[in-house]
């Protein structure tokens, strides 16, 4: 102990007694390796004190008591100053590099209160969305998936309901979706997106998609490629994480949903860029409904640069691909939105 190093020598008189009831008696101290030495004057040891156990009963009063634990009854009684400054600083030293339980205490509480706050703020948000989206019952979703649907109705324009269009595509999405959920398919004016998938197995899409293209492959294709999508992120959760913490927990707890959210959430699906989808995935749809992958890819870029990988693993190259409707089928579809 670097304190103790210079007062290795140092003795002085002092005044003992082992209980109260005990006579002090005059004692020589002297500060050892790590106790201090309480003898007679015939140098006869009476007892050690363990140095990080000294208590001082009256800081800053002379003569200075000590006691070797705070429940001791013995006291020694000190006056020498060059004894009273060693033995304070010897102890200021050990107090100062020994462990300090206050201190333990509020740097334990300090993690726990930051983890506390971590949790709170990224754990409890994704664990209640999970929760909700799996405890969501279908007739909710769908409940949901309406109101979505008039929200965006309210900013883009009413769906294109032509009786021979609508029939049309009836067709068209069972053909494209055969022996899966079959979604309902909701076209609107072409001042959207290309396809929005919302809750309760419902896909909006652009009139463009029918409008634009020579051939009813390229509306199946974004039809495919939006299933996977929503596949991978359910239209549920997209709308909790959109919304936020307290409309979650009110949607998860009584059932209901905020207008103003499913109106903000509207906005956003109007204005936020489609995530990409996994290209082998997609290949392996068109593949199961027997359609070519081109139609779509070019539909998506005319020059075939960013899209060269459907291209190449269209998994109609080596077969022709069976047409998805009858040519006055598809003619009554490119008019849905136009009455005919």
């Amino acid at each position: 102990m670097t304190a103790l190093e210079q007062y290795r020598r140092l003795e002085a008189l002092g005044l003992w007694r082992e209980s109260p009831a005990d006579q002090r008696r005059e004692v020589v101290v002297s500060l050892g390796d790590a106790t201090l030495v309480i003898s007679t004057p015939s140098e006869t040891a009476l007892t050690h004190w363990s140095l990080p156990a000294i208590e001082r009963k009256n800081p800053g009063r002379v003569p200075a008591l000590y006691a070797p634990g705070a429940d001791s009854t013995e006291q020694l009684e000190l006056e020498d100053p060059d004894m009273i400054e060693a033995l304070e600083k010897v102890l200021t030293a050990i107090r100062r590099s020994g462990p300090h339980p206050g201190r333990l205490r509020w740097l334990l509480s300090a993690t726990i209160g930051v983890g506390a706050m971590a949790l709170a703020l990224f754990w409890l948000p994704e664990a209640l969305t999970r929760q909700t989206v799996s405890l969501l019952p279908q007739a909710k979703r769908a409940e949901i998936g309406e109101a979505l649907l008039d929200e965006i109705t309210r900013l883009a324009g009413r769906p294109c309901t032509a009786a021979r269009g609508r029939a049309a595509l009836q067709d068209l999405t069972n053909r494209v979706f055969q022996g899966t959920r079959v979604p309902g398919v909701i076209l609107l004016p072409a001042t959207i997106p290309d396809t929005i998938a919302l809750p309760g197995n419902l896909i909006v899409a652009s009139a463009a998609l029918v409008e634009d293209f020579e051939t009813p492959e390229v509306l199946a294709g974004f039809l495919l490629a939006e299933d996977v999508r929503r596949q991978a992120s359910d239209p549920i959760q997209t709308l909790l994480e959109d919304v936020g913490l307290v409309v979650t927990f009110r949607l998860l707890t009584t059932g209901e949903i905020a207008d103003d959210a499913l109106a903000a959430h509207a906005v956003t699906l109007l204005s936020r860029p489609q995530p990409p989808v996994d290209e082998a995935t997609l290949v392996a749809r068109f593949a199961a409904a027997n359609l070519s992958t081109q139609p779509y890819a070019f539909a998506r870029d005319v020059s075939g640069e960013t899209v060269l990988g459907l291209i190449e693993a269209d998994p109609m190259r080596t077969s022709g691909a069976t047409p998805l409707l009858p040519d006055d089928r598809w003619v009554s579809l490119q008019e849905i939105c136009s009455g005919g």
